[in-house]
């Protein structure tokens, strides 16, 4: 919350691909004092669009590929006239390293996040009072933290199937089972139980009463990686602190949605043009 964030130097590098809605570049942008890398869809119409960042969920950074992860949304939304920053995250693709991720929490990833918003903000592609944020899993989660961290930075955010928005939650279902991960952040930072308030202060929902923006939640009733419980608990926290929050539930959706999807897509693409996006 307190941080200074310098987000800019957004660079198309190489045209990735092109159809006859959008071109598809690689680009890099500054988060501190790193380099993260993307993807950007430029519509192919004339003028400045409205625009979104978009957070994608675990990927193994072993694996992952620039850009990799939101494809349909990545496609559906530029199609529809929205310019689209994909962020890699760092320690993602060609983003720098930053040794220290996991022993903070991956809280970079948030400021990787912020900074994508403020680097969107100077394209000549981008209307900067109309860029809106898109979380997935654990973007979902990315975008809990950068609407509690930097109220005001975007005018609306959807998420998708998203982590809880307490850490202990997380920590419990993802990251104990991580034996020598676990053991190091343990030792670090103590058992939630022993230390709730530094586990308290990690997470967003003790800190919804921060949120200015329009909040919409996608969950299947059938997702058995994140459980539909925690998108009740985070709507619940954001209504109790009066914010304007809508979630949606899928029955027989998993985690990555199939035939609902397209009316998931349709209710997002709505609700950010009801709210200036």
């Amino acid at each position: 919350m307190s941080k200074k964030y310098n987000g800019g130097a957004l660079k198309l590098q190489r045209v990735l691909a092109r159809n006859s809605a959008y071109t598809r570049y690689h680009v890099t942008y500054r988060s501190g004092s790193l380099t993260i890398s993307g993807i950007m869809n430029v519509p192919s119409t004339p003028g400045r669009h409205p625009a979104l960042v978009l957070n994608h969920g675990y990927i193994d950074p072993a694996v992952y590929t620039n850009g990799r992860g939101l494809m349909r949304e990545q496609d559906y939304l530029a199609r529809r006239g929205y310019v689209v920053l994909h962020t890699d995250y760092r320690n993602h693709a060609e983003s720098s390293k930053d040794p220290n991720a996991e022993l903070t929490l991956r809280l970079g990833y948030t400021e990787d996040a912020i900074n994508a918003v403020l680097a969107l903000k100077t394209s000549q592609y981008v209307d900067p009072a109309r860029v809106g944020m898109l979380g997935r899993s654990m973007g979902g989660g990315v975008t809990y933290n950068t609407l509690v961290a930097q109220p005001g930075l975007v005018k609306a955010a959807v998420v998708f199937a998203p982590v809880s928005s307490d850490a202990a939650d997380n920590f419990d279902r993802w990251t104990r089972s991580d034996r020598p991960l676990a053991t190091q952040l343990l030792r670090r930072y103590g058992e939630p139980a022993r230390n709730p308030a530094f586990w308290r202060n990690l997470s967003a929902v003790n800190f919804v009463d921060r949120v200015t923006e329009p909040v919409l939640i996608h969950h299947g009733e059938s997702d058995s990686t994140c459980p539909i419980g925690w998108s009740r608990e985070s709507l619940a926290a954001l209504k109790a602190a009066g914010k304007n929050a809508t979630l949606y539930t899928y029955p027989g959706e998993e985690h990555a949605f199939g035939p609902a999807w397209p009316t998931s897509m349709a209710r997002t693409v709505a609700f950010l043009k009801q709210h200036g996006v």
